[in-house]
């Protein structure tokens, strides 16, 4: 039992870890069994349930290299799709390395019991994917990221690790520049719960509830981001956001939820009220299985020209499968617009329209450790950075959580094991962030609702900083975000600890300014057209901003810094891929570059 800084008895409970593994989607139970293979105390923390992870979103496939269906593809024409979706910004080290070992990753997922859609040779399936060359997503149905949390869970389960469901952390512990812990509380009694650990693996997921209109659950408040950020972490290409070309519009109640891109995988067309199948006009060679972002802006086009649906999206037709077809490729489909909207896709188009779906930026990472700038601590998954650039090619989040979920576990493991750990965090440290945790629910004064905020937010995000952007709407927003932050101090919920979601909402709501403050200060710097990042204010990509990263850290006031970094050169045995054409880092290729809309 201990005394808060009011002098108030409060008791926490206190545990401890040799790896703590904050998020439990595919990045934070692959990194779990890297770290529990090499015999080390595990915790996993977790603010949903166990197998609710946002993973299971992403339904179309993980993309890997494997040629079981397009014998010509190779590690090195993935690496070159990922950095030409990217614009060229990416880490190409991570690129590298990621298509380098994402079939190990997919082969090993299926020797620990993921069922895969098979040829008829008996091999893993690949369906096509916007922006990919060669048909490449080893897929389950339109299930595949609920398939790969099943067989991650229950490899975690036959591990040590020790998971920690309904827990929310709210700050990291360092001493002596090293992150040593973490506080915590959990969501159903409110008790507080002080981690101790030798490092740190961040892997919270993205941050799409910035959003009024996104596929993302309430778990995406980047809560992982802000963590990292305020323990001294770097930010990278923070800027990017990306919008799922298709979202569900009908009816309200479901507008944004993801429909999964197998649907344009396995053939579906594109149409707006006319009739007109109108991708031609927008990337004539590559259709409705361009890149996302050019498919989302087109989308969102012929809705602001006119050529919208009944309820303002566009049309997706996919009845040319069948109902057998259907019901094989893309049962869950199938299933939501029935139960959800009462249609049934194998008679009659969908009503789609772009959503946030995705990430590009997060925590900057070491490409082959996945550790951060600061000491213990590592990240991977959505919320780290790097890897996708401007724009994240359909299927290569789910081979990211594993490939880089297996090097931050394996970094985090070699760090604990060659480090020296002693360090004790001080007590007055933990009081005074339980009472900070606290104070909207003990305040006397305060009149500011975390929902009224939050909805202001998502309404202000939605407007400013949407799939096209211009400087004057992006530093509007950004007055309207710094309001909110003013307002900050005067958040005041009701009720007690058990089960008070306002009181949950409180924290999110911090998280929720700060990255959108990062997102439009960064947007408003990236003065150009380059993947999601799309000024109407600019004709097109920058050459001087295309060789840098934006990258942001906490600064000693405790602000938001902003540092142009430039991105180091591709070594010749990557830059020669490219068809022997010379590599322009600021916009893409010199010569046959993709659709620039």
């Amino acid at each position: 039992m201990q005394r808060d800084t009011n002098g108030r008895r409060e008791d926490y409970e206190v545990r401890e870890h040799d790896v703590l593994i904050i998020g439990a989607g595919g990045a934070g139970l692959r990194a779990a069994v890297a770290a529990a293979e090499h015999g080390l105390s595990v915790g996993i923390v977790t603010k949903s349930l166990l197998g609710k992870a946002h993973t299971v979103m992403a339904e179309g496939g993980m993309a890997a290299a494997l040629g079981n269906v397009d014998p010509d593809d190779s590690w090195r024409q993935h690496f070159m799709d990922t950095m030409r979706s990217g614009k060229f910004i990416n880490n190409w080290r991570m690129a590298e390395i990621h298509a380098k070992e994402s079939p190990d990753r997919v082969y090993e997922l299926e020797q620990w019991g993921a069922l895969f859609n098979r040829t008829p040779e008996g091999k893993i399936s690949q369906r096509p994917f916007g922006g990919h060359t060669y048909r490449r997503l080893a897929h389950v149905g339109d299930r595949t990221g609920l398939e790969l949390i099943r067989t991650m869970q229950e490899k975690v389960l036959a591990t040590d690790a020790k998971v920690y469901m309904e827990t929310t952390v709210t700050k990291l512990f360092k001493k002596d520049g090293r992150v040593v812990g973490a506080l915590a509380y959990t969501r159903e009694s409110g008790k507080f719960v002080q981690f101790k650990t030798k490092a740190v693996v961040m892997a919270t997921g993205g941050w799409g509830r910035i959003f009024k209109v996104t596929s993302n659950s309430w778990e995406g408040t980047g809560d992982g981001v802000v963590l990292a950020y305020d323990a001294g972490a770097e930010l990278v290409d923070m800027e990017m956001v990306q919008f799922h070309p298709t979202g569900m519009v009908w009816p309200p109640g479901v507008r944004g939820l993801l429909v999964t891109e197998g649907v344009r995988g396995e053939g579906g067309l594109l149409r707006n009220s006319e009739g007109k199948r109108y991708m031609e006009k927008y990337d004539p060679e590559k259709m409705e299985l361009s890149t996302r972002d050019v498919v989302a802006r087109a989308n969102y086009t012929e809705v602001q020209e006119g050529r919208g649906s009944e309820h303002g999206g566009v049309f997706l037709d996919i009845t040319h499968l069948g109902y057998d077809g259907i019901m094989k490729k893309l049962p869950t489909m199938h299933e939501q617009f029935l139960k959800l909207a009462d249609i049934d896709i194998s008679k009659e188009p969908m009503e789609v329209f772009p959503t946030v779906h995705y990430t590009m930026g997060g925590i900057k990472v070491d490409s082959e450790t996945c550790a951060t700038n600061v000491t213990g601590l590592f990240a991977a998954g959505e919320c780290a950075g790097g890897l996708h650039g401007a724009n994240r090619l359909g299927g290569n989040s789910l081979s990211d959580l594993l490939v880089f979920g297996r090097r931050a576990g394996e970094g985090a493991s070699a760090y604990v094991t060659e480090s020296t750990h002693s360090a004790e965090v001080e007590e007055n440290e933990i009081l005074t962030e339980i009472g900070r945790v606290l104070e909207p629910l003990e305040k006397k004064e305060g009149d500011e609702s975390p929902y009224l905020m939050q909805q202001e937010l998502q309404e202000a995000m939605m407007e400013h900083a949407n799939l096209m952007r211009t400087g004057d709407s992006l530093e509007e927003g950004l007055g309207k975000i710094l309001a909110l932050k003013d307002r900050l101090p005067n958040v005041k919920v009701v009720g007690t600890r058990l089960f008070n979601p306002g009181w949950h909402t409180a924290q999110d709501i911090r998280y929720l300014i700060q990255i959108s403050e990062i997102i439009l200060r960064t947007a408003i710097l990236r003065t150009e057209r380059r993947g999601a990042q799309w000024r109407l204010d600019f004709d097109g990509p920058d050459d001087e901003l295309g060789k840098i990263n934006f990258i942001v850290k906490k600064d000693e006031q405790g602000e938001v810094g902003i540092e142009r970094r430039e991105i180091p050169p591709m070594p010749e045995h990557l830059s020669q891929l490219f068809d022997g054409k010379v590599v322009d880092m600021a916009g893409g290729e010199k010569r046959g570059a993709e659709s620039q809309f």
